[in-house]
């Protein structure tokens, strides 16, 4: 049994962290830099962020390590350091997560490089592998207890991103697609398609994260809940959709809106919940207590859901269980 399900034998659904970047920006990182350089140049920075989550409740949090690949450190001068870089992103997140007497796990994540593998782009497969595996040695090094491969939109990708992993550590591996409008992910993946190709590679969970908007998300969700009934299922929205207010980019989910979510996501399948871009520890702190029954399910609208024809399945409308 991997930690992911022993943890789950001691609760009903799991609640993992909310964004990163954004709490970043609050503490000093400035628009163009790189969030991970953090990890080195400001490491009570990043692990007060993770604190803040575990104190609303989060049982997993996510390492600043999404942008870790030396293709993507090389834009800030720092794919020399992609072990240092990513070992230190998993030794912030262990030192928040082993402050606290219950088992909080750390889940070392791992994005997109950023390039289109070939014929689409010029990235090998073989490069892409190595890459991905760099990356995980060093969170594996740093103590992460899984890995966690996100925002993917690319079977190919993903693959090389699970297959490099698996060739240099034997944790754990969750990875999760973002979806958008129409249940497909920016290159056409469908969640069953996603379940079909990657599930057989050995993931201990799979998931939809980011993403157009919560209906999507929650579509996704409830799509892989079919494909894969046996699967452990993650939900990682974003907080609802970015809206431009004057200068400043906002999210319109505001803690209500996501612990309605988070009660939707639960009863469509999901076993491990959280929030992604926009979110913050006052989100997750409300989902927590949503999923554990504390306090009422919040009164919200519902968003429309669209279907792959482009027709709304559901109208907007209030719910309250």
């Amino acid at each position: 049994m991997d930690c992911l399900r022993q943890v789950l034998a001691e609760r009903d659904v799991l609640l993992v962290d909310g964004a990163m970047g954004t709490r970043l920006f609050e503490t000093g990182l400035e628009p163009g830099d790189a969030p991970e350089r953090m990890n080195l140049d400001s490491p009570g920075a990043v692990a007060a962020v993770h604190r803040a989550y575990v104190d609303a409740g989060s049982d997993i949090v996510l390492t600043n390590s999404f942008g870790g690949t030396r293709f993507r450190l090389a834009l800030h001068g720092l794919d020399d350091r992609v072990l240092e870089v990513n070992a230190a992103a998993a030794r912030n997140a262990r030192a928040a997560a082993d402050e606290v007497d219950r088992t909080v796990l750390v889940a070392g994540s791992m994005g997109p490089t950023g390039e289109l593998l070939i014929p689409m782009g010029s990235l090998d497969a073989d490069d892409a592998r190595q890459a991905f595996a760099e990356q995980a040695k060093g969170l594996a090094e740093g103590g992460a207890d899984m890995i966690w491969i996100e925002t993917m939109s690319s079977l190919e990708e993903a693959e090389a991103a699970i297959v490099g992993a698996q060739s240099v550590t034997s944790l754990p591996i969750v990875l999760t697609m973002s979806f958008d409008t129409a249940g497909r992910t920016m290159m056409g993946v469908t969640a069953t398609g996603a379940a079909e190709h990657l599930l057989p590679l050995g993931l201990s969970a799979i998931g939809a994260n980011c993403g157009n908007n919560l209906p999507d998300t929650e579509a996704a969700v409830e799509e892989f809940r079919q494909a894969a009934p046996d699967v452990l299922v993650v939900s990682k929205a974003n907080a609802g959709i970015p809206e431009w207010v004057g200068a400043e980019l906002r999210y319109s989910g505001s803690p209500d809106v996501m612990a309605a979510h988070a009660d939707r996501v639960k009863h469509l399948g999901a076993n491990i919940i959280g929030a992604c871009c926009g979110s913050a520890p006052e989100h997750l702190a409300h989902m927590r207590k949503v999923l554990d029954g504390d306090i009422e399910i919040p009164e919200v609208v519902v968003q429309e859901r669209v279907d792959r024809s482009g027709v709304s399945s559901n109208r907007a409308r209030r719910r309250r269980r």
